[in-house]
């Protein structure tokens, strides 16, 4: 395995490669790029490296993006700095053994709301500005995901990616924007989580189905929020939640005609 650390507009981001040798040569393969959760006011560890290990395990090329967070993460900067990322990715395809047409986004909770903003705002001047023009990703995976503004929003959330301004609410509400454009989506989340309410996955999902997106869902009965792998390892045991890893690879797989 190599690591490569760069930066995009401010965020470091972290790439997990695989080596490649006269026995092992794989000209590309499909990328992850992980946002981890932490309502935007931090970053989660267990959403971070262990996810990418995970992924990196099934021949993924896979990076994490630690974007801003706190006081900084408003005025879109996260936004465009997961814009900048993907654009990165695809610029860098042939050095990091990247395929370009097969670069999804995985976000858990305030990361899921992240890479579903990049999902349905890939082409806004702005985020597009920040993307270099090659910002699109060629599919999401949202886990327990921020969505929605209103009843069942995840308020701190929308407090500080909006930075208080009430008029961005309809903005991050993402829902409201899906459009045939938006990538497919890989999203589960579980029945009684009471941080953010399924309604968001939900909702999201019917948006997608609305539009004529490719989605996948999948609501576990039990789980809190927060789970990550759902392993002993990030500290959360969820036999029944876990099979979500395997089904979002092959979920993955499919759409990008990957055998590893």
């Amino acid at each position: 395995m190599k690591r490569v650390d760069t930066q995009c507009l401010g965020a470091p981001l972290t790439g997990y490669l695989h080596d490649t040798s006269g026995e092992i040569d794989r000209a590309s393969r499909p990328t992850v790029i992980i946002c981890p959760g932490g309502g935007y006011e931090f970053l989660s560890d267990r959403e971070n490296e262990p996810p990418a290990m995970a992924l990196f395990s099934r021949g993924y090329q896979v990076f994490v993006l630690e974007y801003a967070v706190g006081a900084a993460a408003s005025d879109m900067r996260p936004l465009e700095q997961l814009s900048r990322a993907v654009a990165l990715v695809r610029e860098r395809a042939a050095a990091w053994h990247v395929d370009p047409n097969a670069v999804a986004v995985m976000g858990f909770s305030a990361g899921g709301h992240l890479a579903a903003s990049l999902g349905v705002h890939w082409a806004d001047q702005r985020v597009a500005q920040a993307g270099s023009g090659r910002n699109r990703p060629d599919a999401m995976v949202l886990c327990y995901p921020v969505i929605v503004a209103g009843r069942f929003a995840h308020q701190k959330s929308f407090d500080l990616v909006t930075g208080g301004d009430k008029s961005l609410e309809d903005f991050f509400s993402l829902e409201r924007h899906v459009s045939p454009d938006t990538p497919p989506a890989f999203i589960w989340h579980t029945a009684d989580d009471e941080v953010v309410p399924m309604q968001n996955s939900l909702w999201m999902a019917a948006a997608l189905g609305q539009a004529g997106v490719a989605c996948e869902l999948h609501i576990f009965e039990k789980g809190q929020h927060g789970l990550s792998l759902c392993n002993q390892e990030v500290g959360t045991p969820n036999p029944d939640c876990a099979a979500w890893v395997d089904m979002c690879v092959h979920f993955l797989n499919r759409r990008f005609h990957f055998v590893p």
